[in-house]
């Protein structure tokens, strides 16, 4: 059974931290791309990051860059973003997705909220306080 398993979510002062991680199973982690994407109330998911598998790549949408950091440990099978500097703006629920086509080059095409990932998580709550 593929799980993905998002936790580390919760709530936060602004200029705080979190780091969120992405627990894979069912499937062979190293040869997917990963993404966080989130959504708060009343919007529509929004990409946040992605790795890529060829050369472990990051990218991040300008609202996060400089901020964020994706990361990926595949011995245990595990994406992790850690948010600095978190503001308001943040708050939102955050999931992790999975994808093999996407697995050389994440970005473009496949940094959409309208494209079909594989897999996603059940998503995490992140709370920023101002």
């Amino acid at each position: 059974e593929v799980q993905l398993v998002e936790s580390g979510g919760g709530l936060v002062q602004a200029g705080g931290s979190l780091r969120l991680s992405c627990a894979a199973s069912g499937f062979t982690f190293d040869d997917y791309a990963m993404f966080w994407f989130r959504q708060a109330p009343g919007k529509e998911r929004e990409g946040v990051s992605c790795i890529s598998r060829r050369d472990g790549d990051p990218y991040y949408s300008d609202s996060v860059k400089g901020r964020f950091t994706i990361s990926s440990d595949n011995a245990k099978n595990t994406v992790y973003l850690q948010m600095n500097s978190l503001k308001p703006e943040d708050t939102a629920v955050y999931y992790c997705a999975a994808d093999l086509l996407s697995a050389t080059y994440c970005r473009g095409t496949y940094f959409s909220e309208t494209y079909e990932y594989d897999y996603w998580g059940q998503g995490t709550q992140v709370t920023v306080s101002s």
